[in-house]
């Protein structure tokens, strides 16, 4: 009989610090993953245009925690599309090998299937812009994982140097 009354003591305190600890322990479960994309549309513009009058921009739609859509592109102070000028288009081909309605899609193409930035490949004739993708692709990623849906300015200056 004294052992019994020993008991209940302890096995108050028990469960004392097991309901102490509950409200920890699902607070914990239900943050779960913190480096979880939330749902929605996320843009990276450059902060300025380059020295040819392009800004690079790339809006990623997210869903369950996936990239599902890539927007990867320039634009001109007027709003046109670099992959839609046929003239640009002639030049870098011929000087390149490529242009910017080819590798926009193909970047755009690699981030969907990898889901990582950092394992996209450089395209042959686009290296300035896989640097300019990259940092683009990883603030829009940045911006998804604290579900901020303003538009974020990546300075790109230092990128086209590389």
């Amino acid at each position: 009989m004294t052992s019994d009354l020993q008991a209940k003591p302890a096995r108050r305190l028990v469960a004392a610090v097991l309901a102490a600890l509950l409200p920890v322990l699902l607070l914990c479960a239900c943050a779960g993953n913190t480096n979880a994309m939330q749902d929605g549309f996320y843009t990276a513009e450059a902060a300025d245009f380059d020295e040819y009058g392009w800004k690079e921009y790339i809006t990623i739609y997210v869903k369950d925690n996936t990239i599902v859509t890539v927007d990867y592109n320039a634009k001109n102070a007027s709003g046109f599309i670099k992959s839609w000028d046929m003239e640009y288009m002639r030049v870098m081909n011929e000087a390149d090998g490529t242009y910017p309605n080819e590798y926009t899609r193909g970047y755009s193409e690699a981030l969907l299937n990898r889901q990582n930035p950092d394992r996209v490949h450089v395209i042959a004739g686009a290296t300035h812009s896989h640097t300019s993708f990259r940092l683009l692709a990883k603030a829009a990623m940045a911006q998804a994982r604290n579900g901020d849906a303003n538009v974020v300015f990546v300075d790109l200056t230092g990128a086209q140097a590389a």
